[in-house]
């Protein structure tokens, strides 16, 4: 079942076999509801965040429950600037200053979820 689905239907036929005419139940409304977002983690690899200078770090955000169409963001900090936008964010050739508290945000066009933050530390 898709929320596209949603809409007034109808059912129809003959009554017996011989002549008779069409008769056509009366209309029902069927409404599909979205469902909420829940359940929004992120994991890393290499796992924990911990990355030694220079090597790359993959961050991947998975929603348990939720309606689509689905759209990611990636923060750094709590800045409202996205680093970036999917359900994966790759860094490569990590240094210093990408240390820091990350987190990946999904909307489904309604209502919005976070993942809990992940501390990255770069060593």
């Amino acid at each position: 079942l898709q929320l596209h689905h949603g809409g007034r239907y109808r059912c129809g036929g003959w009554v017996s076999s011989g002549w008779s005419p069409w008769v056509k139940s009366e209309p029902v409304t069927v409404t599909v509801h979205g469902v909420p977002l829940s359940g929004v983690s992120l994991s890393a690899q290499p796992p924990g965040g911990q990355v030694a200078l220079g090597d790359r770090l993959v961050l991947s955000c998975a929603v348990a429950a939720g309606s689509g169409p689905l759209s990611f963001s990636w923060h750094r900090g709590g800045a409202a600037a996205p680093l970036g936008t999917g359900p994966r964010l790759e860094l490569r050739h990590l240094g210093d200053n990408d240390s820091g508290h990350y987190q990946c945000r999904v909307s489904d066009g309604d209502s919005a979820a976070e993942s809990p933050t992940l501390n990255v530390t770069v060593l």
